[in-house]
């Protein structure tokens, strides 16, 4: 596996965030997102928080194939943002968010960035145990995201 940052406009960051949510949309939908749906969220994304130098985008690749991404976003307050966390469904059980996970967390700690914290849904239970696995743990709400139901930290050394 190869695990590279790219620009929030590469071809394939954008075809993987698209996934990316349509499978979030879906699940809190109950139901598939329609195209419009998705074009909506892809406009109202600020994905251009991923950009240097407030930010970084990675994507994961197989035999040369995107399959997971993840964005680091600083925020002001001197912590740094874990965003876009992905891995392609038929990807999933290969250990590839944990080396997103540790990879987001490396570049973190080479910006002097303290800690990592995140936000995320209830029914999102496997992102929730990926994070918890990994030394994230669950505090009091920082943001007042409108899809955000659980808020984790993890202290970096």
């Amino acid at each position: 596996m190869e695990i590279t940052a790219v620009s929030v406009h590469d071809a394939e960051a954008t075809a993987l965030l698209r996934t990316y949510f349509d499978d979030v949309a879906g699940r809190y939908y109950g139901r598939p997102a329609t195209e419009a749906e998705l074009d909506e969220a892809m406009t109202e994304d600020p994905s251009d928080e991923l950009a240097p130098p407030r930010g970084t985008l990675l994507l994961a690749r197989l035999d040369g194939a995107a399959v997971a991404c993840a964005g680091l976003r600083r925020h002001r307050d001197g912590f740094a943002e874990l965003k876009r966390m992905f891995v392609l469904p038929e990807f999933r059980g290969r250990g590839i968010a944990a080396r997103l996970l540790a990879e987001i967390e490396r570049i973190a700690r080479e910006l002097g960035i303290s800690a990592i914290r995140l936000d995320t849904r209830a029914d999102l239970v496997e992102a929730r145990n990926l994070y918890a696995k990994h030394g994230y743990r669950e505090i009091p709400a920082y943001n007042d995201e409108p899809y955000a139901e659980h808020w984790f930290e993890k202290k970096l050394s």
